[in-house]
């Protein structure tokens, strides 16, 4: 196995290298990156272009002012990345606001490393396309044998929970919001996630990009359950920005308040990283759903029951 120097620009791939035992080969890490815990020492590579406790209106005010005006919504540090010499770069070509693009890294490394890395770019649109990204990320790293091995218990665990609901016909309706203001629910990998735990995702199709919806939408689906996560939100944090959905028109009459199903995730942790912790955020979801079925012991951490 080839003594590597890893720069991982996106905290997905960060845990996908960390999972299949390569954490000692990782030199830099993005600004977002902080699982395992012992990554935080790791020099931070970029920075986001906007200051952190914005709300979720004004982030996306900001958001697509930065995109309108063609300017990155992050920064990459290049004197440092040239300083870390990585041979192995990892990031992504899924969202440009979620974390550092593939082309704000080709433009960042052109002419300035001695020896050109080599470039991963991440894309996952489904369980299966994160497992796939999991032997790519092991392929480069001359390590095929490792990741069969964490995709078999990963598989695993989702054939429990599968095997658990076979006879469950009733599959409630959920709504997974992804970002508060405005409204936007989980697409992607999310749907396919839900249904895999036993519901039906509602106005969001599985693998494609997370739609931004109208309130009077939430309200005609009439979800039994609705979940927040808003993307790279904690669980405080959404409490803090509750208040956006409370305060909406007809918001206590729909079914899921009315039968005290409203709950809230940890997004930035569990739902929208796309890396091994993704089948945490199954069995997350499996508990919130059919809490008689499965408890698996992540409430109170990975998500909390919010009575109005």
């Amino acid at each position: 196995m080839s003594d590597h120097r890893i720069l991982s620009l996106l905290p997905a791939a960060t845990e996908i290298v960390c999972a299949l035992g390569f954490e000692e080969k990782l030199v830099g890490r993005s600004h977002e990156c902080d699982f395992p815990e012992t990554v935080k020492q790791l020099p931070v590579c970029s920075e986001a272009n906007f200051p952190d406790n914005l709300s979720s209106g004004d982030i996306d005010k900001k958001v697509k002012e930065l995109l309108f005006n063609a300017l990155s919504i992050y920064s990459i540090n290049r004197k440092l990345i040239k300083e870390l010499a990585p041979d192995i770069v990892i990031t992504q070509a899924q969202c440009e606001v979620c974390a550092v693009s593939l082309e704000d890294v080709e433009l960042a490394l052109k002419d300035e490393l001695e020896n050109p890395a080599k470039i991963i770019s991440l894309q996952p649109n489904s369980l299966e396309d994160i497992y796939r990204n999991i032997r790519e990320v092991a392929l480069v790293l001359g390590a095929d044998d490792r990741a069969e091995q964490l995709i078999e218990l990963l598989d695993e665990r989702v054939g429990i929970i599968r095997h658990k609901l076979k006879f469950i016909e009733t599959k409630p309706s959920i709504a997974c919001i992804e970002w508060l203001e405005p409204l936007m629910v989980s697409g992607n990998w999310i749907p396919e996630l839900v249904n895999i735990a036993g519901g039906t995702s509602i106005l969001a199709e599985p693998g494609k990009h997370s739609p931004f919806v109208q309130w009077a939408e939430i309200q005609q689906a009439d979800p039994d359950i609705i979940l927040l996560m808003p993307c790279g939100f904690s669980i405080e944090r959404t409490i803090k920005e509750i208040h956006l959905l409370l305060q909406l028109p007809g918001f206590a009459d729909l079914n899921a308040i009315k039968n005290n199903r409203l709950y809230i995730a940890d997004g930035n942790q569990y739902f929208n990283r796309p890396g091994p912790r993704i089948i945490d955020a199954i069995e997350i979801l499996a508990e919130i759903i059919n809490p008689k079925q499965f408890i698996f012991g992540y409430e109170g951490n990975g998500w909390v029951k919010f009575t109005l």
